[in-house]
């Protein structure tokens, strides 16, 4: 279900991105054609300008495409409908992880270790049981029996209750003792894989995010620089100091550079979450 979320966000990001995109190209090539008609640019820089919005329009009809396929995927393991959906956009991401003695903490109440805590626990008062019963329980046996003496005769119908009363602990008790402390024995040694294996998970989640922030803090750098830099340029290119085909690709380092931070963030989260989820802790 996590996956599937943050699926659904990172193509709602892509989508933002590349809508930005179609404006910004949009707004240059509404200026580069009221300067053709001014006579200060020439036809073939309205021809890039054309080229420029056919392709964002195709990257917004892609991206639209990827994110209906992911609201659907999303849909059909929540049964919400397109209007909650809608409504739950805005990403929440998830608070961070608590501190690592209270992960610890959290590791014990881990839905896949509580399980195989249950079977240790139910094995535990198995070898307790068997311990104390030495003897099989006393069984009790009840028969029926209904015959007639000769053919024509009436049915005679015989009923016989036996006891057996075992004595002494014997061979089948050591049996059942020894039977309940391996399976004891092999839930212990299952609930420390299961132990290693979660901490595994976590310390790696946990790298994954730090991973994911450093990424972040570096995406939002290139970002605000590539802001800047579009700045720059958008005024240069209205006083003719710079042409046409150095403001496009300005214009595209700077929607490459947004929808680097955008997809940052949405890692972020994502990992964020997926380290929650090694914890054991439930999405908020």
């Amino acid at each position: 279900m996590r996956e599937a979320w943050w699926s659904w966000q990172r193509a709602h990001a892509e989508l933002e991105a590349a809508r930005g995109q179609l404006e910004n190209v949009r707004r240059i090539a509404a200026d580069v054609g009221k300067r053709l008609k001014a006579g200060d640019l020439a036809r073939a820089d309205q021809h890039q300008a054309d080229a420029a919005l056919a392709a964002a329009e195709g990257a917004v009809a892609q991206a639209d495409g990827a994110f209906t396929v992911a609201q659907q995927h999303l849909r059909s393991l929540t049964a919400m409908p397109a209007v909650g959906l809608a409504s739950a956009m805005p990403s929440q991401a998830e608070p961070e992880p608590p501190t690592p003695v209270t992960a610890t903490a959290e590791m014990d109440t881990h839905a896949e270790l509580l399980a195989l805590k249950d079977r240790a626990a139910v094995a535990e008062g198995a070898i307790a049981l068997a311990a104390t019963q030495s003897r099989a329980s006393p069984e009790l046996t009840i028969a029926a029996t209904r015959d007639r003496g000769a053919y024509g005769e009436s049915y005679n119908q015989t009923f016989t209750v036996g006891v057996r009363i075992p004595f002494g602990a014997g061979p089948r008790h050591d049996a059942r003792v020894t039977t309940a402390r391996a399976e004891a024995v092999e839930l212990q040694a299952q609930m420390a894989l299961e132990r290693a294996r979660l901490a595994g998970e976590r310390e790696a989640a946990r790298a994954r995010a730090d991973a994911a922030r450093a990424q972040l803090a570096a995406a939002e750098r290139r970002a605000g620089l590539a802001l800047e830099s579009r700045g720059f340029f958008e005024k240069s290119f209205r006083l003719g100091e710079t042409d046409l085909p150095t403001r496009l690709r300005i214009e595209s380092e700077a929607a490459d550079a947004e929808r680097q931070a955008a997809r940052a963030r949405i890692e972020l989260a994502a990992a964020i979450s997926a380290w929650r989820q090694a914890l054991g802790l439930l999405p908020q």
